[in-house]
């Protein structure tokens, strides 16, 4: 069974930067595409990001963050970070680190994405 706990949330003000980590356990980490999703209140969970198998592989971001946000993963630590600049208030959400397997490409779409997190709060003050 995979999990994958994410961690590194917090209160913090526009403008300031903070990293989430997503540490995965029980699977085979290299083979998944690993990405973010972001759900704030009264809102639907929205794609924020997505990296491929490598660590030094492609990645996509939502147009929201594009600039401001970057995905990493260590394969080695089983890891993906996301680490989020100049943050706005906007940006405030539950987010959640996601994997897919056997897909041939990052996906934008939560349905195919097989294993979660439980989620981490970022409130983002102005």
């Amino acid at each position: 069974q995979v999990q994958l706990v994410e961690s590194g949330g917090g209160l913090v003000q526009a403008g300031d930067s903070l990293r989430l980590s997503c540490a995965a356990s029980g699977g085979t980490f290299y083979t998944y595409i690993m990405a973010w999703f972001r759900q704030a209140p009264g809102k639907e969970r929205e794609f924020v990001g997505g990296i491929m198998r490598r660590s030094d592989s492609s990645t996509d971001y939502a147009d929201s963050v594009k600039g401001r946000f970057t995905i990493s993963r260590d394969n080695a630590r089983n890891t993906v970070y996301l680490r989020m600049n100049s943050l706005k208030p906007e940006d405030t959400a539950v987010y959640y680190c996601a994997a897919a397997e056997n897909r041939l490409y990052i996906s934008r779409s939560e349905g195919d994405y097989i294993y979660w997190g439980q989620g981490t709060q970022v409130t983002v003050s102005s």
